[in-house]
This record gives structure tokens, sequence and C-alpha cells, in this order.
């Protein structure tokens, strides 16, 4: 229902950028919403002197710092790119996300010092039916934001709005904890207020820490998710006409700014505008379909050449021996003069004990055994995401 409603919402205002609509709708939302539950659990903590119920107030003014952040993070992504920033500034946006979590550790650090001193120092509370329904309200408005949040993050594919939703739902667990200890040392002489607090602050500081992560994770750059790799390999199948592809590397300047490259391995007998036209569609299809601005590089392959196919099927058959799931790309056969070079790439996993020296020389060593006298040039990679997923 929440869905349709936002549906509805965007389709009604127009918007020719929705995702920066939404995300400045969800601050708007909480900024509001976080400033009234803050009255609502002061009131409450102040009438009854428990600091556990003050501390999760002060929990909902550090969200309300959040909100005025998540703003300007979305303000600051809407940006267009610019001579200084020529990919555009979306990735304000996981500024914003770091800085919402420091101001997270930081109260959850303020409130476990004043928590850990009512342990020493603890007092009586004065607790009454309407405190325990105010408790109750704020716990049922932070459902229904973490509900808003959360469906808003995944319309609009923001981690920094799926963290402050997960903010949301943790702040239902803490009101939670703070509600039945409170109405356990009201109904009995266990002075277990400032414990509550205490665990509630550190809870508060994990969650923030875990926050960090991701929005440092995100700024530093993560790999592609499976499914848009499955995608991306997907796409790239349906061209029945190029030899093979390698090579994917990814980067993402924020969430709508992808970019990628990628080699693509076609026929060495096409002429330059033949290959072109293939390239030209394969990155158009890219930009349509997945939103991804692609660059291809072409590697030529002699699929014609009887002698160069007769060599690849014996480095293939080699490189089987190993029994390390190798696989290779950009082979070709350099002929000079004086010699003949076999060119290739092999592809390694993480796990391989194996050197890439110690591998060099005991490839080499089988091609001169089987094969011939070759010069052999051969480059290592241990990362390849395309691999990763066909596996």
């Amino acid at each position: 229902m929440l869905s349709k409603w936002l549906q509805k919402y965007m389709k009604f205002h127009n918007h020719s950028d929705n995702r920066t609509q939404m995300g400045l709708l969800s601050g708007k939302v909480g900024l509001v919403s976080n400033l009234l539950l803050f009255v609502i659990k002061i009131l409450a903590g102040l009438i009854s002197g428990s600091i556990s119920i003050i501390t999760d107030a002060m929990n909902n003014l550090s969200d309300t710092a959040s909100s005025i952040l998540t703003l300007f993070g979305f303000y600051a992504a809407a940006k267009p790119a610019d001579k200084e920033h020529p990919y555009g500034h979306e990735r304000s946006e996981y500024i914003s996300g770091l800085l919402i979590s420091l101001v997270i550790i930081f109260v959850g650090g303020q409130f476990l010092i004043t928590s850990i001193n009512r342990i020493f120092n603890p007092t009586n509370l004065q607790m009454s039916p309407l405190i325990v329904a105010l408790l109750v309200i704020s716990i049922a408005a932070k459902i229904i934001q973490g509900f808003f949040y959360q469906t808003i993050a995944k319309e609009i594919k923001s981690n920094t709005l799926l963290g402050v939703a997960q903010d949301s739902f943790n702040d239902v667990y803490s009101t939670l904890v703070v509600l039945v200890a409170s109405i356990i040392e009201s109904m009995t002489d266990w002075n277990i207020d400032g414990f509550a607090g205490a665990f509630l602050a550190v809870f508060i500081m994990y969650s923030g820490i875990q926050m960090i992560r991701k929005s440092i994770d995100d700024l530093l750059g993560i790999r592609p998710s499976e499914d848009e790799l499955i995608a991306m390999r997907d796409l790239l199948e349906r061209f029945d006409s190029i030899v093979g592809y390698h090579d994917l590397l990814v980067h993402s300047y924020g969430p709508n700014k992808t970019f990628a490259t990628i080699h693509i391995e076609i026929d060495d007998s096409w002429s330059l505008n033949q290959a072109h036209n293939l390239i030209d569609k394969i990155e158009k299809k890219f930009l349509e379909e997945l939103d991804v601005e692609l660059v291809c590089h072409m590697d030529p392959i002699a699929v014609h050449n009887e002698e160069h196919t007769r060599i690849y099927q014996e480095v293939k058959q080699i490189l089987k021996t190993y029994f390390l799931n190798l696989r290779f790309h950009d082979f070709r056969i350099m002929e000079t003069n004086e010699n003949q070079t076999i060119q290739f790439d092999v592809v390694i996993s993480d796990d391989t004990k194996q050197t890439d020296d110690e591998l060099l020389a005991a490839i080499t060593k089988n091609i001169h055994q089987q094969i011939g006298p070759y010069d052999v040039d051969i480059e290592f990679d241990r990362l390849d995401l395309l691999k990763e997923v066909e596996e």
C-alpha cells in the first residue's frame, strides 16, 4: 500500500528526478516524526525520572539530525556534473550516511557514560499508565517510519535509506527494552534502569558502527551485486558474433552513475567498421537496459588460423592438467623475424597457493616440452568478476 501511495505521489507531482524527490520526502518525514517522538519520550523520561527513557529520547533527537543529513545528502547528490566533478555528485549520499553514523555513535557514547553513573547512583522511577501509553505510541510510530524508509529505499535503491530504516527498527527494539525495564523496576525493588540505559547505549553505538562500515564500503567502491553481474553476462551472451569477453571492471560513482569497461574478443578477419558497429551496439544496450555506461576494448582472435587454433587447444589442455580451474584469454601468437611468442592471460582463483612466478615457470616448461621452443608471455589475473558469476 505504501509503495502504491508513493507511486501516486510521484505521478501527481510529476517530478523529473523521482529518486531525488523520494529521498527528500523521506528526509522531511523523518525530520518531523523524529522531533515529535523526541518530545513524547523526553516528557515521559522527565516525568518518570528514567535515564533509559531519556537516553531513548536523545536517540530520537540524533535521528532528527540524521534526517537533516539525509536531506543534505540528497540535495547534494542531485547536483549535475560540473568541471570539477565530471562524474556528478551522487556519492554525496554516501558521505551523509557516514556523518549520520558518526552522530549515532557519539550519542550512544554520551549516554553510556550517563547510564553507568545511574547504575552506581540509582533513583526511584515514577511510572504511570500515561508514560506506558506514550512509549507504546512511539513504538508504533517507529514501526511505521521504518517501513516507510524501507519502501522508499527499495524503490530508489538507496543503501543510505536502508541504513536509516534499520536504525528505525533498532529504535523499536530499544524502546521495548526500555519499556519492559521501566515496568519491572516500578513493580519491584530492582534498580535496572541504568543497566537498560547502558544496554541501549551499546546497541546504539553498535548500529552506528555497522552503518559506518557500509558507508565506507560505498565510498571505497564495492563489487557489483550478483544480480547485476548476471544481467551483464546474459546481455553479452545475446551477441552470438563475439568470440568471448573478459576483464570486466565496474566503477560506481553513486546509485545511478555506473561505468564499466570490458574486453570483447572478435574475429580478426573483421573490418574495422564491422567491429566498431558491434561494439557500438553492445555499449548502447548496456546503457538502455542496465543504465551502465560501458566502454569496450577489442581483442582480435585468429579463429580462422589452423596453426593458432591447434596451439590454442594444446595450451588449453596443458592448463587443465593443473586441476586449478585455470581459464585463459587474450590468446595470440606474435611472430617476428627472430622468434615467435605465445601471449595470453590466465585467470587464477584467490585460493590458489602457487605464486604467479611458480605457475609461469611450470606452464612455460610444459609449452616448451609439448608445443615447441616458443617465447612465453603470460599475465596472471586473480580477480575476474565474470568468472565468479559463471562458477
